[in-house]
């Protein structure tokens, strides 16, 4: 398990990327708790020190999928995909209600996210699949039936409800479909047919609140003070930070509490109206790196379903990163997608360690014991 000529594979150079954007979100975080800090609350309730918790549960998770060989995954991934599944539904029958929303198990130390996990488990499924079909990737059949594991997870999160991580899930499935060798007739032929029920779905497949947000979109101002304060605060908060921000801790949306969710949803509001356009930049810098390793990882592993998992994974959170900024700056409707490895959230971030965990195995398993 702890070969020494494997674990000289190691790529410590991902991991400091990702220590050094989970160091970036707390940072954000203390900010967004400096105004709890000198009432007499627990600390331990406050964001950046719960965060603090789940960086050393997720480096622990990190090393131990680290030190499985990736491959065993395609003997159980048929059993993780069912355990996601019961899980999902448990959520929806016994989860706690949040917001009009059941999305979190209470397991007393911390609330699990399923929907978290379970992009790891769809882009496990997905890369086992279409590596075992390597030879008829390109036959409609083996679309359909790729598309297929995507219907129940989206169908239960739908009723959670969760529009952003049914995103997700969809950006990861084009993602690796495409990268697997689908021919991309086929996904022509779905977005012209999608394109043809968008009336449809607007009308009976969104929920109400999807549709408001939708609208509000296209214009904030209708409700200034109900669907629209998150929009018009979080476009106020970053376009004010100018180029250098005003500065960490003294911004006002932030420190003042007019940007809501902030530790969340909205922590690139947070950044961009202290750290300014200099501090997204260094973000963006750092998920470049990040995602050039996983692209990296990709392109040296020696067989399909390696190299599907680490495409998957780079999917995964440039996908998640898209979206959130994308909400932030009002390029796309409100959403509740977390910034990854920023926001608050233990699920979504020791998720993320598990990512880059089997990343890791996936370098170091390769026949080839130098990585630099």
């Amino acid at each position: 398990m702890f070969d020494r000529k494997l674990w000289r594979n190691f790529d410590f150079l991902l991991l400091l990327i990702a220590l050094l954007l989970t160091g970036y979100g707390l940072l954000l975080l203390y900010s967004t708790s400096l105004t709890s800090l000198s009432g007499s609350g627990n600390l331990i309730d406050l964001p950046f020190m719960r965060q603090s918790i789940f960086l050393s549960l997720g480096l622990l998770l990190l090393v131990c999928a680290a030190a499985v060989n990736y491959r065993s995954l395609t003997s159980i991934y048929i059993h993780l995909y069912v355990a996601i599944i019961l899980l999902l539904i448990s959520v929806i029958v016994i989860g706690d209600l949040t917001h009009g929303a059941r999305r979190w198990l209470d397991l007393r130390f911390f609330q699990l996210q399923p929907s978290e996990p379970a992009k790891v488990i769809l882009i496990v499924a997905l890369a086992a699949f279409l590596a075992n079909k390597k030879d008829r990737v390109t036959k409609w059949h083996t679309f359909v039936i790729s598309g297929l594991f995507l219907v129940p997870l989206v169908g239960l999160t739908y009723m959670q409800p969760d529009l952003g991580t049914i995103l997700v899930f969809v950006a990861i499935w084009l993602g690796m479909v495409v990268v697997a060798g689908v021919r991309l007739l086929y996904l022509g032929m779905l977005g012209t047919v999608v394109v043809a029920f968008l009336p449809i779905i607007y009308m009976f497949g969104l929920r109400g609140y999807m549709r408001e947000r939708l609208v509000t979109f296209l214009d904030p101002t209708a409700d200034r003070f109900g669907e629209g304060y998150n929009v018009l605060q979080s476009t106020i908060s970053v376009g004010s930070g100018g180029l250098f921000g005003k500065g960490f801790g003294n911004g006002t949306q932030t420190q003042l509490q007019f940007l809501r969710v902030q530790h969340t949803d909205f922590i690139f509001s947070v950044l961009g109206e202290e750290l300014g356009f200099v501090g997204a930049m260094v973000l963006f810098a750092l998920y470049i790196f990040l995602l050039f390793r996983l692209i990296r990882a990709a392109s040296r592993s020696s067989d399909p379903f390696g190299r599907l998992l680490a495409t998957g994974m780079c999917i995964m959170i440039l996908g998640q990163a898209f979206i959130n900024v994308g909400v932030n700056i009002r390029l796309l409707p409100v959403t509740g997608i977390p910034l990854p490895f920023i926001s608050a959230g233990g699920s979504s971030l020791m998720t993320l360690f598990v990512c880059l965990g089997i990343a890791q195995s996936v370098i170091m398993h390769q026949r080839k014991l130098v990585f630099s």
